[in-house]
């Protein structure tokens, strides 16, 4: 997958994606219109402004919310900014999950990861399959996720599963079940999530790093609500080429793409699952590394 292009990292990092763009409404959709509130939701930790919601933790709580269906394929994007400052042992999450999303469930995480004044928020992404984990990867963006809203997309079809930051491919998983034997990939429906919660026990140096509760409340921002996708009872299946996002051009990425994926993880990768082959028994990673 790798290209043969050198072009400084700034550039490589201006990839468009003007089909999925221009498919983007005209309007603003409301929040209730596709998400509900799934906790939190007593008029200040969640806190439902039509357009955008306002996510805020502090000792007593934190909150989330979820959307009213579960999904079989589809776009799924959203426009987050995470908490600043001192924000050690705070997790701000965007994932799709199935439920019940324990056991031999599917996940794909977005997760932002606190730190202390000074030291760059870490942006992990995971993804489980029938209960399987263990496929972290994290980077420190090229930009402050704090500073100001960015799009966090999530582009899953029946070929691949790629996470996007803005319009930049940071992770890919190609579509090889029943090619690759011991090869997983999600295919059960899932629902979206997004939440801000206490990660104090893992999130900062190990879990070494606690919140500091006198820096509550922490918040984070979420607008751009709406999903296309395809509902899991729907009568045209959500493999069904008819669906735009599986249409050939969705199938694998551009060669500008290519470039900008290897970019990031030559540049901006901190840590990949794939290359901590001590984590794994007799240092054999799952089927995916050799192929993504």
């Amino acid at each position: 997958m790798a290209s043969n292009m050198q072009l400084p990292p700034l550039l490589l990092l201006i990839v468009l994606l003007p089909a999925v763009a221009s498919r983007a409404p005209a309007r603003t959709p409301a929040f209730d219109e596709n998400y509900v509130p799934a906790w939190g939701a007593d008029g200040y930790h969640l806190v439902n402004q039509r357009t955008k919601i306002r996510l805020a933790m502090d000792k007593n709580s934190g909150a989330g919310f979820a959307s009213k269906l579960s999904y079989g394929s589809g776009f799924f994007h959203m426009r987050i900014k995470v908490p600043g400052g001192y924000t050690a042992g705070v997790v701000t999450a965007f994932y799709l999950t199935s439920e019940p999303d324990s056991g031999n469930h599917d996940e794909v995480d977005f997760e932002f990861l606190g730190n202390v004044d000074g030291k760059p928020i870490t942006l992990q992404t995971n993804v489980f399959v029938n209960g399987h984990g263990r496929r972290e990867q994290s980077l420190h963006l090229w930009f402050n996720p704090a500073a100001d809203f960015h799009d966090y997309k999530i582009l899953w079809n029946p070929y691949q599963l790629v996470l996007f930051v803005d319009e930049t491919p940071i992770r890919v998983l190609r579509n090889l079940t029943g090619r690759v034997p011991g090869y997983e990939f999600p295919a059960k429906p899932m629902r979206v999530q997004a939440s801000l919660w206490d990660g104090s026990a893992w999130a900062t140096d190990g879990g070494k790093t606690k919140i500091d509760w006198n820096r509550a409340p922490f918040t984070a921002g979420f607008h751009g609500f709406s999903i296309h996708a395809c509902g899991s009872n729907s009568s045209t299946p959500c493999n069904s080429p008819d669906r735009w996002w599986n249409a050939n051009k969705y199938r694998s990425l551009t060669a500008e793409q290519r470039a900008a994926y290897q970019n990031v993880k030559k540049t901006y990768m901190i840590y990949d699952y794939c290359a901590d082959k001590d984590r794994f028994k007799n240092g054999k990673v799952p089927a995916e590394c050799s192929y993504n």
